[in-house]
C-alpha cells in the first residue's frame, strides 16, 4: 500500500525546512516527500508537506497566498536581514508616524528585491551562496502583492506586524524597505508563519509528533479545501479505465465538465481516482492514484 497525502507541520527554530522533513521519513516509511514553500532557518510555522504522489501537486500549494506574523526590529540591520547575520547598518530608531507612512508604501502591489541571502538563482547559482562566498549577486526585482500589512504594536525599537502576502514575499525584504522608507534600517528578529491558502498553523504538528501515515490528511480532503478546482464523477464502467491512466473522454463521465480547468475525478462513492487538466476540450492527467 502507497503513502500518499499531506502532513500540516509546524516547524521549530533553528533547523532548515529540510531537515524538519527528516523524522517524517522513517515515521511515515517512505523517502518521496517533500514541502511546499521553504521556511528560513531562524524561522518558525506552518510547512505544508506533501508525501509520495500527492508530491505531483506541490505547484497548487507553492502558488498560494500566505499569512506571517513578525517581529521587525529597527536601529540595526544584518547581512542576511535577520537575527542569524552580522551587523551591517545602524541609525535612528523611526517614531510610529513615520512607519505608518512607510507601511502604506509598501502594501499592495509593488517590485520587491528579494535579499541577498535568498534561494533565488542568479546565472544558475543561489543567490546565497554567491553572497556566502563573498560576492554581491544581482537579485532583479519581482512583483509581489501585499493584501495586508498590519501593526499589532510598537514597543521601540521592535515593531509587532501580521502580513498576507502573495507567493515569492520575502518578509526580511519588507522589514528592510520599512526600515530604508522610515528613515532608519531594520531586520527580522521573529518570523512564524500561520497560515498557507487555506491551512493554518493551529491545524499543524511538530515533527516529534508525527506518529504515523494516521496523520496523513488524504488527497479528497486536501483538494477540496482549494479554490478552483471542479469534480467529474467517473462512471463505474470507466472507473478502470482511469485508473490505469487511459485517454480521458467526455463519454467517461457521468456529467462531462463545459468548460476548461483544473477537476477532480472520483467514482460513484466519492473516492478520489485521479486529478486531470482539461484544456481546449481535451483531457490531460496531473496526477492518477
Amino acid at each position: 500500500m502507497t503513502t500518499d497525502g499531506l502532513i500540516l507541520l509546524d516547524k521549530p527554530p533553528g533547523i532548515t525546512s529540510f531537515s524538519a522533513l527528516t523524522p517524517l521519513k522513517s515515521k511515515l516509511e517512505t523517502r518521496r516527500i517533500g514541502h511546499a514553500g521553504t521556511l528560513d532557518k531562524f524561522a518558525t510555522g506552518l510547512l505544508v508537506v506533501l508525501v509520495g504522489r500527492s508530491t505531483r501537486l506541490a505547484d497548487l500549494f507553492s502558488g498560494l497566498d500566505k499569512c506571517y506574523q513578525a517581529t521587525i526590529v529597527f536601529g540595526r540591520s544584518t547581512d542576511t536581514l535577520d537575527p542569524e547575520g552580522q551587523t551591517v547598518e545602524e541609525g535612528p530608531v523611526p517614531d510610529l508616524e513615520a512607519i505608518r507612512n512607510a507601511v502604506k508604501e509598501l502594501t499592495g502591489t509593488i517590485d520587491q528585491q528579494p535579499p541577498a541571502y535568498s534561494a533565488v538563482h542568479v546565472n544558475g547559482k543561489r543567490a546565497y551562496r554567491i553572497a556566502r562566498g563573498g560576492g554581491e549577486p544581482q537579485v532583479a526585482p519581482r512583483r509581489i502583492t501585499v493584501h495586508r500589512f498590519d501593526i499589532l504594536s510598537y514597543r521601540c525599537p521592535e515593531l509587532e506586524v501580521i502580513v498576507d502576502c502573495s507567493k515569492g514575499t520575502y518578509i526580511r525584504a519588507l522589514a528592510r524597505d520599512l526600515g530604508k522608507l522610515s528613515g532608519s534600517c531594520g531586520y527580522v528578529q521573529y518570523l512564524r508563519r500561520i497560515r498557507v491558502g487555506p491551512y493554518t498553523v493551529n491545524e499543524a504538528v511538530l515533527p516529534e509528533s508525527v506518529s504515523g501515515k494516521e496523520d496523513l490528511l488524504g488527497s479528497r480532503e486536501i483538494l477540496a479545501r482549494l479554490d478552483g478546482i471542479g469534480v467529474c464523477v467517473v462512471r463505474d464502467e470507466s472507473e478502470a479505465g482511469v485508473r490505469n491512466g487511459q485517454t480521458l473522454q467526455d463519454r467517461f463521465f457521468a456529467a462531462a465538465p463545459n468548460k476548461d480547468g483544473l477537476y477532480q475525478l472520483v467514482n460513484s462513492k466519492g473516492c478520489l481516482l485521479a486529478l486531470v487538466i482539461r484544456e481546449h476540450g481535451q483531457y490531460r492527467y496531473k496526477m492518477v492514484l
